[in-house]
């Protein structure tokens, strides 16, 4: 019990360093001025190797397995917070101090050019940082992937959303393939019959911020303790009591921005919703990536474009900009929300795309990590994967492969989580409806905690108790698969 203690205090600090840099790299996209990047990045990377070194002390593997040992003398939170606190050390002490520091700068510095580059639409200026990072990256994965008994990809996967698989990934992702092409062709012709017409802006960033912050609190998003503002990227940052959000405006289209916001509430909500006792420790973290991207995919997808939210908005969507007409009555603003379109921008995709670009940029990931692809061949082999998956073809590299930070900032292994979390987010609210059969009405009456509180008990206050396939389980009663997912597509676009 005194080692498991020690240990204990050991990651409270660790926790509060990552903390500090979380809100570090908030700052650092949404309001830094571009001179101070350089101290910027110094600042992040000593902070990351501090934490590294309390992480990976000569002590550490000495009470972990002291507390291991004894670890019948622990309660059940104890004993998966000792799980994850062994997680969480193989990773860390697979990594020599210098791979720690080298990432976090290689990092820093290929984001600032990512986000130059992106605006200028410049690869080629980008190109040397993404190298000096994927390098870096192969040479971890390689190292992890021993430690851990994996393949390098995975190993990288498993930083993300701990535990999952290439062979789970692919049976789903197979699974998707086989009725998505269809489900688009058909959707997009069914479509094509509607009459469609897109309300012309301008829309004023002001009111467009004014009328996000309503929605914000209405579903449940605290302002005493989080925060809305802009970023190239948007993004949920922070911390459980200080959760910051960012979006970008565009004064030609709302319903972007508007979207993009009630996405990152979705993530907001499941950081605020953590185990409070559990503050700081790895069990109150959240558990993976793939059901942090389920809570945003639920909010935005699953509520926030139905025709029930809708009904709710849409008088607020009117006076917000003093307009009238049948293009903005719930009917013409609900059948924009779930246009079908094959387009190049992955945060702008709906639902039903959305998973082509998941898998595309899954299997280019694992071939540069592979080392099968160079980055020097990245542009044109995304442009190949976008015609035989998607039909288009990306006029520049803005709308191509510089459109996400993900690899630029060092996120090699995230992207399938975005569609294994739209799959745990239907199956999720498949048994949310189950269990509170009048649902669609009390959002469609503007009531979001109902479902709030449903995904407080079941998923939120669990940090990271249980594994995900176990916290999917739990919640829904039976194991995640692609059915729920399948059928929400069909009742929304062919019904």
């Amino acid at each position: 019990m005194t080692a498991y203690r020690h240990l204990e205090e050991r990651f409270r600090q660790i926790g509060a360093i990552e903390q500090a840099v979380s809100v570090l790299h908030w700052d650092t996209a949404a309001i830094m001025p571009e001179g101070g990047a350089s101290a910027r990045a110094e600042q992040l990377a000593t902070l990351r190797l501090i934490a590294h070194r309390h992480l990976v002390a000569p002590q550490i593997e000495e009470m972990l397995a002291k507390a291991e040992t004894a670890a019948g003398e622990l309660g059940e939170w104890q004993r998966a917070n000792l799980r994850e606190m062994r997680r969480r050390w193989l990773h860390a002490a697979a990594l020599p101090d210098a791979f720690v520091e080298a990432e976090s700068r290689a990092c820093s510095e290929c984001e600032a050019l990512w986000r130059k580059g992106r605006l200028e639409n410049d690869f080629a200026a980008v190109l040397p940082g993404l190298e000096r990072v994927l390098r870096i990256e192969r040479e971890i994965a390689a190292i992890k992937a021993e430690r851990l008994g994996t393949t390098p990809y995975e190993a990288l996967l498993d930083q993300y959303e701990p535990g999952a698989s290439v062979a789970v990934i692919d049976r789903l992702f197979d699974q998707i393939a086989e009725f998505l092409p269809d489900l688009i062709d058909a959707a997009s012709a069914r479509q094509a019959a509607l009459p469609s017409a897109d309300p012309s802006g301008p829309f004023p960033v002001e009111t467009q911020r004014r009328l996000a912050i309503r929605l914000m609190e209405r579903i449940g998003f605290d302002f005493a303790h989080g925060r809305l503002d802009i970023s190239a990227h948007p993004f949920c940052g922070g911390t459980p009591d200080d959760v910051r959000i960012t979006t970008r405006y565009n004064e030609s289209n709302f319903a972007r921005s508007m979207m993009g916001v009630l996405h990152e509430t979705g993530h907001a909500l499941y950081q605020r919703g953590l185990p409070v006792e559990w503050r700081l420790q790895p069990v109150g973290r959240a558990r993976g990536m793939a059901m942090h991207e389920s809570q945003s995919l639920l909010l935005e997808m699953q509520v926030c474009r139905s025709r029930a939210f809708l009904t709710y908005a849409a008088p607020i969507i009117r006076k917000a900009f003093g307009v009238a007409g049948p293009q903005w009555e719930v009917e013409a603003l609900y059948r924009r929300q779930i246009r079908v379109r094959r387009g190049f921008i992955r945060v702008d995709a709906d639902e039903m795309t959305y998973p082509a670009h998941v898998i595309l940029r899954y299997r280019l990931e694992r071939a540069m990590i592979a080392g099968d692809l160079q980055p020097s061949e990245l542009p044109g082999a995304w442009a190949a994967a976008m015609r035989e998956l998607l039909g288009v073809v990306p006029e520049n590299d803005r709308e191509g492969c510089l459109q996400d930070i993900h690899w630029y900032d060092g996120n090699w292994g995230y992207f399938p989580t975005y569609t294994l979390g739209a799959l745990i987010a239907a199956q999720l609210f498949d048994a949310a409806r189950r269990d509170i059969p009048e649902l669609t009405q009390v959002i469609a009456e503007g009531e979001f905690m109902p479902l709030l509180g449903w995904m407080r008990e079941r998923v939120h206050s669990k940090g990271s108790l249980l594994s995900t396939a176990q916290l999917v389980e739990t919640a829904t009663g039976r194991p995640l698969g692609t059915a729920s997912f399948e059928r929400h597509l069909r009742d929304r676009y062919l019904n």
